[in-house]
C-alpha cells in the first residue's frame, strides 16, 4: 500500500500559511491536544495507543485529535450513482475529509465485475491522493431489511473479502429481501443476516483481515429495520455492528425549487408498506433538523438503545450519488454493454446545465469526527468502534472536546464513548471545549452555535420486549445559550451521581428551527422538528450529535 501522508494541517512540514481559517483551527486544537508532529506521526495499520486504565475501570481516557470522515460514498461503480473515484476524492480533499469509504451497492454486476475493478482503482486513488485514507466498502442489502455500510481495513484480503460476502449473504442477490410479519421467508432472512454479521467477526477474529465494521444506513426511510433487527445485528457481533447512520445522506432533497413540493431532507418520503414494522409511527418516517427520527427523538429508539448500557454510535454522512446544481450527467453505455455485465457505469460528461440531484459532496454538508490518538486507517476504525464519534452539519463547529471526571481529582477522566466507575453520591463534571466555526462554510455562512443540551438516561439493562423503541427515562436535563460566544470555550455542568447507572449525551444547533420534541415538552423542550415539504433548506437548520459517555454506579 502506498505510504500515507499526514493532512497539511497535521503536517509540521507544511507552513501555517498554506492553510485556510479551518486548517489553522485544526492545526491549534490538534496542538491542544499534545499530539502536533512526531505524537501524532503516520500510524499505517497500526493500532492507537489506548489508556489501559481507561474504558470501564474508572481510569482516563487519552488526549484525542480528530478526523473528518464520510463512510456512505457513491462511484461509477454503483448502478445509480455518476462520480469517478477522481472526482469524489477531489471533492472530500476540498471540503476537508481526512477519511472516506467507498461503500458501493450490491448488485450483480458488482459482485461478478465491479468489485474486482474498483480494488484496482481505490489502489490508484490511494496513489494520488496520499494525504487521505480511502477504503473500500460495500453498501450491503441486509436480509429483510435496509442497508449497512460494511468496510475492512487495507490488506491483501480487503476485496476478496467484501466480493464473498456480497455473493454469500446479500438479500438483494439471494431474494432474501421479505421482511413482513408473519411472512413465510422473513425468520429465514432474518437469520441469514445474523449469520453474516457474525462471519464477518470470524474473518477479523481468525486474522483473515485486520478489522471490519458494519453501520446501518438510513434506518427509519422505509421503517424496515425493526428494533429487534438492530439488537439481533448488535448482539451477534458488537465489535463489528458498532452503530446506525444519526443523520441519512440526501440532504438537499428539499431545497425549494428543486425536487418537488413533497420532497423531504434524506429523501425521506415514504409512508409505512407490508414490509415496514408496525410498531413504528407514521412521524417515524420523517427527518428532524435532517436527522433520523430514531436519533432525533430523546427517548426514542437510540436512547432504548443505549439505555442497555451498551454503545451504538451514530453518524452522519453525504450518500453522495448526485450532487445538487451539479452540470455532469452519466455518460452513454456502448453498445451491448450495461451495468450487468461491466460492473461499471461510463464516464460522466459535463453538460455546463445543473442536472437532478439530491445529495451534497463528501465534507460539503455531513461530517463524522473520528477522535484518534495516531493517524491511520486502523486509528480510523478503533475510534469508530470505541465511540469517540461526534458529527455536525453545515460546518457548524470547528471543535468539540467532552470529559466527564470527577470534580475534585478527577484528572482527565473519559470522553465520548467511555465509561466511568464511580461510587453513589460522587460528584463529577462534564466538561464541553467547544471550537466555534472559523470561516464561511460552503454555502458562505459563518454558522453561529446557539445552544448545547445535556441529555441524561437511566440504564437499566437488557429489555425484555426486543421491539421496544421507547427509553422513558431519558430526558434534556441541562441547556446552556451560547449565542455569540466565539474561539473555544468550555462549559462546565455539574452532574449528580444517583443510585442508578446513566449516560450523557449532547446535542447542539444554529437555533434557527426548533420545537416541543416528540415525546412532549418535559422530555425535550426545544427538539428538532420537521420541515414543511418541499421547503427544508438544510443550511438554515444545522445541529451537532455526540456520542454518550455512560456512567456505572458501583456502589
Amino acid at each position: 500500500m502506498t505510504e500515507q501522508q499526514l493532512p497539511a494541517w497535521a503536517d509540521p512540514s507544511v507552513s501555517p500559511a498554506a492553510l485556510d481559517a479551518q486548517g489553522v483551527s485544526r492545526r491549534g486544537l490538534l496542538r491542544r491536544a499534545g499530539l502536533f508532529g512526531a505524537a501524532f506521526a503516520l500510524g499505517g495499520a497500526a493500532t492507537p495507543a489506548v489508556a489501559a486504565a481507561g474504558r470501564g475501570h474508572g481510569g482516563e481516557d487519552p488526549r484525542l485529535a480528530y478526523l473528518v470522515g464520510d463512510h456512505h460514498v457513491h462511484s461509477v461503480y454503483s448502478h445509480d450513482a455518476k462520480y469517478t473515484f477522481a472526482q469524489q476524492a477531489r471533492a472530500a480533499a476540498r471540503y476537508g475529509l481526512d477519511w472516506m469509504v467507498f461503500n458501493e451497492h450490491s448488485n450483480f454486476g458488482h459482485a461478478s465485475y465491479g468489485a474486482a475493478l474498483e480494488h484496482k482503482e481505490i489502489l490508484e486513488a490511494r496513489a494520488a491522493n496520499p494525504r487521505q485514507l480511502i477504503f473500500q466498502g460495500l453498501e450491503w442489502y441486509i436480509p429483510a431489511a435496509e442497508h449497512c455500510t460494511v468496510f475492512a481495513a487495507p490488506g491483501p484480503h480487503e476485496v476478496d473479502l467484501l466480493t464473498r460476502f456480497e455473493l454469500a449473504y446479500d438479500g438483494k442477490l439471494l431474494g432474501y429481501t421479505e421482511g413482513a410479519a408473519g411472512a413465510t421467508d422473513t425468520a429465514r432472512n432474518e437469520a441469514h443476516a445474523v449469520r453474516a454479521i457474525k462471519w464477518l467477526a470470524e474473518q477479523r477474529r481468525s486474522g483473515y483481515v485486520d478489522d471490519v465494521l458494519v453501520l446501518a444506513n438510513h434506518p427509519l426511510r422505509l421503517g424496515i429495520d425493526s428494533p429487534h433487527e438492530l439488537r439481533a445485528w448488535r448482539d451477534a457481533a458488537p465489535e463489528i455492528v458498532i452503530g446506525m447512520e444519526g443523520a441519512p445522506g440526501a440532504q438537499g432533497a428539499a431545497i425549494p425549487g428543486r425536487r418537488g413540493a413533497t420532497s423531504v431532507r434524506g429523501e425521506y418520503e415514504n409512508k409505512p408498506s407490508a414490509q415496514s414494522w408496525a410498531g413504528y409511527p407514521a412521524d417515524a418516517y420523517l427527518t428532524y433538523g435532517g436527522f433520523d427520527w430514531a436519533t432525533a427523538t430523546v427517548g426514542g429508539l437510540w436512547d432504548s438503545l443505549l439505555a442497555e448500557g451498551r454503545l451504538f454510535s451514530v453518524t452522519t454522512n453525504s450518500d453522495n450519488h448526485r450532487t445538487v446544481f451539479d452540470t455532469w450527467k452519466n455518460g452513454d453505455w456502448p453498445a451491448g454493454q450495461n451495468f450487468d455485465n461491466t460492473g461499471r457505469l461510463p464516464d460522466p460528461v459535463n453538460t455546463a446545465t445543473p442536472q437532478a440531484g439530491s445529495d451534497f459532496w463528501p465534507g460539503q454538508f455531513s461530517r463524522t469526527h473520528v477522535g484518534v490518538t495516531r493517524y491511520g486507517y486502523r486509528a480510523v476504525m478503533t475510534g469508530l468502534r470505541e465511540g469517540r464519534v461526534w458529527l455536525d452539519h453545515g460546518h457548524l463547529l470547528d471543535g468539540l472536546e467532552v470529559r466527564l471526571r470527577r470534580e475534585h481529582g478527577g484528572g482527565r477522566g473519559v470522553t465520548l464513548g467511555g465509561r466511568l466507575r464511580v461510587r453513589k453520591g460522587e460528584k463529577l463534571i462534564l466538561e464541553i471545549t467547544v471550537t466555534s466555526a472559523s470561516r464561511l462554510n460552503p454555502q458562505g455562512i459563518l454558522p453561529q452555535l446557539a445552544h448545547v443540551d445535556v441529555i441524561r438516561g437511566a440504564v437499566r439493562g437488557a429489555v425484555s420486549d426486543r421491539d421496544t423503541w421507547r427509553a422513558p427515562d431519558t430526558k434534556v436535563v441541562s441547556t446552556t445559550d451560547v449565542s455569540g460566544r466565539k474561539g473555544t470555550y468550555t462549559l462546565r455542568v455539574p452532574v449528580a451521581v444517583g443510585d442508578e447507572s446513566c449516560y450523557l449525551r449532547l446535542r447542539g444547533s444554529d437555533g434557527n428551527r426548533n420545537g416541543t420534541g416528540y415525546l412532549g415538552a418535559s422530555v425535550d423542550p426545544h427538539g428538532p422538528i420537521p420541515h414543511e415539504p418541499g421547503n427544508g433548506d438544510p443550511w438554515a437548520d444545522t445541529w451537532f450529535y455526540a456520542n454518550p459517555i455512560f456512567v456505572d454506579v458501583v456502589g
